[in-house]
């Protein structure tokens, strides 16, 4: 199994972890810590030896900061989360913040001490996080202290390991394009800009740009790695030749120098020496790398990462290898569909239907010859009020049955060789009540809505975003997170700049894989989520148009229960929608299952609706 189901979650040592937190205060000329769950490489999905924030607080999602002042402690988290955060800290030493509307930053600025000493780990923060915080802190007359080490890690005695995950080479069947084609690209791009080099501090850029793939964290694959990018065409990468096998390493002595990560200072300081000009993402590269350029005397050029727009925009080998794993999850789900369909309420539980999908995952991927090579994330297992968790961590503590009555969601994804996959879909159990099928059928409209989407180039995601919500606002309500967010190609997927939501201002490009999943959570009660991946393509031409359009094609194929959808509240369109998307999942997964009984189940789930 790739997932654990085992409580990681400690909030019994909160009080004691910050009492000592604060007890070195005086000593490091400080008044407040601030303690991101981002690791030195700003990563969602960060290693155990990184996980501060659940050291220390408890508290387990994969967004939030803890500020710790010598008064107060304070874990802020946004809307996906609240929920989730009061279960798993202690709340007579913690308390929660808006990290959306109120993030540290503006809450210093409220409500910090006059004349606050606000210590950082420059590791853990970016230059755009630095600026905002010295401005904050400046209105109360305050100041920023960079610490030479972080505190926690002296508290935390038994901190693990640094990973040390093998690394893969992503052959050029899955990639599309030579990776020295990819250098080569981005040099040029520099040596245009009068730069000198471009400083890579994304892993999962260089593994774009490297075709590599690496284990280093949970269920994303990529290295713990950064590499330099030089206008001459050169490349270093630092990367410990620990995680690197033979092949591997004489695959990259094809196009770059492969050095220890200890020599990326002594590399850095060499191209800054004499004004030397380094292209550096101020949002994704840590304060600390930034200020080993200017101390060297170079000069740091802000910009997007190299790779990030490229690697958002995938090539055709890229969205074909999508569409193929997506078939292959397709059948998967499906099988694991059936057998859920089979079982009686009140008999399986939540960790159980986690277990089997991955085990249909596996199975399937093992006939295809194209096997499961991790999660995409843990699965979201959810019955009842689970559901309305909406990043739900079943354990073994949380565990339940699938109760009749209710509804079960199940949000997971796969991580495969040709492509990664993210696919939610909610199930009636038993007899459900009209509630539960008018919100189900609300979500659904909002999610049909994104799928026939036709918008000119240059739209962005925040102008589709209310296309998922219109049907919901109608009825008085909304979903607290993102309608949408980008996909890698077997890389994180979680992956910008890409998104449909209220604040991105990304232009949405053709190529481009998000994810499509409004929903709506009555905490206590019930949660849906309906999310199929699509990707941005050229619209066919619209009769009377006078401008070319573009849309989205879906990638993921599975039914989507129809037992609990209101026909009555569909748009004629909706519905021809819904039944179409059925019949094409139909067609396509019905050659790849083999079993009878879940071919006949596949029939019967994908039967077209009627008013």
């Amino acid at each position: 199994m790739f997932q654990s189901f085992e409580v990681t979650s400690t909030p019994q040592f909160g009080r004691d972890r910050v009492s000592a937190l604060r007890a070195s205060f005086d000593a490091l000329g400080i008044d407040a810590f601030l303690v991101p769950r981002a690791d030195e490489f700003n990563g969602e999905y960060v290693p155990a030896c990184s996980e501060r924030l659940s050291w220390l607080t408890g508290f387990t999602g994969s967004a939030g900061v803890a500020l710790v002042t010598r008064s107060a402690a304070i874990v802020f988290v946004d809307g996906r989360y609240v929920t989730q955060l009061a279960e798993q800290v202690d709340n007579t030493v913690f308390t929660g913040g808006d990290l959306v509307n109120e993030p540290p930053h503006a809450w210093l600025a409220k409500n910090g001490s006059k004349g606050l000493r606000l210590g950082i780990d420059p590791w853990l923060h970016s230059g755009v996080e630095v600026r905002r915080l010295e401005k904050a802190l400046a209105e109360i007359g305050g100041s920023l202290v960079v610490l030479p080490h972080n505190p926690l890690d002296k508290l935390w005695s038994d901190r693990p390991q640094e990973p040390l995950g093998q690394v893969a080479i992503q052959n050029i069947v899955q990639a599309g394009v030579l990776a020295t084609d990819k250098i080569a690209t981005i040099a040029a791009d520099l040596a245009k800009k009068n730069l000198r080099a471009g400083l890579i501090a994304d892993p999962s850029s260089v593994a774009w740009i490297f075709n590599i793939r690496g284990a280093d964290v949970p269920h994303t694959p990529h290295p713990l790695a950064r590499a330099v990018v030089y206008a001459d065409g050169q490349a270093d990468l630092f990367l410990d030749k620990r995680k690197t096998g033979i092949e591997a390493e004489a695959y990259l002595a094809q196009m770059c120098m492969q050095l220890p990560p200890s020599e990326l200072e002594k590399k850095l300081s060499a191209v800054a020496k004499d004004g030397g000009r380094v292209l550096v993402d101020p949002d994704l590269t840590s304060y600390a790398l930034a200020e080993i350029i200017r101390k060297a005397g170079g000069e740091v050029v802000e910009g997007n990462d190299p790779a990030k727009l490229p690697r958002a925009v995938k090539n055709g080998v890229e969205i074909n290898g999508s569409a193929a794993a997506h078939l292959q999850d397709g059948a998967a789900m499906v099988e694991f569909l059936y057998w859920l369909s089979q079982t009686k309420p009140g008999t399986v539980t939540e960790i159980e239907v986690a277990e089997k999908l991955e085990a249909a995952r596996a199975r399937v991927g093992q006939s295809m010859q194209n096997p499961l090579k991790d999660i995409s994330f843990d699965s979201i297992s959810g019955a009842g009020e689970h559901a309305a968790i909406m990043h739900y961590r079943v354990t073994t503590e949380t565990n339940r049955k699938l109760e009749a009555g209710e509804l079960f969601l199940i949000d997971s994804g796969a991580q495969y060789i040709n492509g990664t996959t993210d696919i939610t879909r909610t199930v009636g159990i038993g007899s459900v009540t009209e509630e539960h099928k008018r919100f189900f059928t609300l979500v659904l409209k909002g999610m049909i809505q994104i799928s026939t989407a036709r918008f000119p180039k240059g739209t962005r995601g925040c102008d589709l975003d209310p296309l998922a919500r219109i049907a919901l606002w109608r009825a008085g309500v909304d979903f607290a997170h993102g309608t949408g967010h980008g996909v890698g190609s077997y890389l994180s997927v979680h992956e910008g700049p890409q998104r449909i939501a209220r604040l991105s201002t990304q232009e949405l490009l053709p190529g481009m894989i998000l994810s499509n999943e409004p929903g709506y959570y009555r905490p206590g009660a019930f949660g849906i989520r309906i999310e199929n991946l699509i990707y941005v393509r050229e619209a066919e031409a619209i009769d009377g148009g006078d401008m070319p359009m573009l849309g989205f094609e879906t990638l993921t194929f599975c039914p989507i229960d129809r037992s609990i959808v209101i026909p009555e509240l569909l748009s004629h369109d909706e519905l021809h929608w819904f039944n179409s998307y059925h019949e094409r999942t139909r067609e396509a997964l019905m050659p790849l299952i083999h079993d009878r009984d879940v071919k006949a189940w596949l029939e019967n789930a994908t039967l077209p609706l009627e008013y």
